[in-house]
């Protein structure tokens, strides 16, 4: 999967930040990650298997609990929506402090042709997508640069990216 299109984006220390632009509207691809359901269908790291209890769209406040397997072994993590701003930014906290963000940001519409009787062109959406692992304010920060998850989650962002791009070619 190529990955040429994701970059790194800093956001200062104990952030690990990629974006990417995707040929959808904001909307749709808001919709998709405000329904829990879907985040194990989002996910390119291979962790999130799917929602085990949440409502059908997040919103400020809510918790939802999804079930994720790592190095092997299964478990479930309950989530708490930490930030929301429909269409454009959704944040939710883990329990042990971090936060995962993602942001939505309409892009100048690009391609289409003209239609003479309109008078105007149709042209494709795109979304500047961001995906942020914030550990800022996780209680174990420094354990988790000890075993290396800010190297893997930033491989994984990386990867969810790419596979939404290359959905939406």
């Amino acid at each position: 999967m190529a990955t040429d299109d994701v970059v790194t984006v800093d956001r200062g220390p104990r952030q690990v930040a990629r974006s990417a632009v995707v040929d959808a509207d904001a909307a749709e691809l808001f919709d998709q990650l405000a329904d829990p359901r879907r985040h194990g269908d989002l996910d390119g790291s291979g962790t999130v298997l799917g929602a085990v209890s949440s409502p059908d769209r997040l919103g400020l406040g809510d918790k939802f609990t999804v079930s994720m397997r790592m190095y092997g072994f299964p478990y479930r993590i309950t989530s708490r929506v930490t930030a929301f701003e429909e269409g454009r930014l959704i944040e939710w906290r883990h329990p042990f402090g971090h936060r995962w963000r993602w942001e939505f940001e309409p892009e100048a519409a690009t391609g289409g042709t003209a239609a003479p009787e309109a008078g105007a062109g149709t042209a494709s959406p795109r979304t500047r997508v961001t995906e942020v692992f914030d550990y800022s304010s996780a209680g174990l920060a420094k354990m988790l640069e000890l075993t290396g998850f800010p190297a893997k989650n930033g491989e994984g962002i990386t990867s969810t990216l790419s596979m939404l791009q290359s959905r939406y070619r």
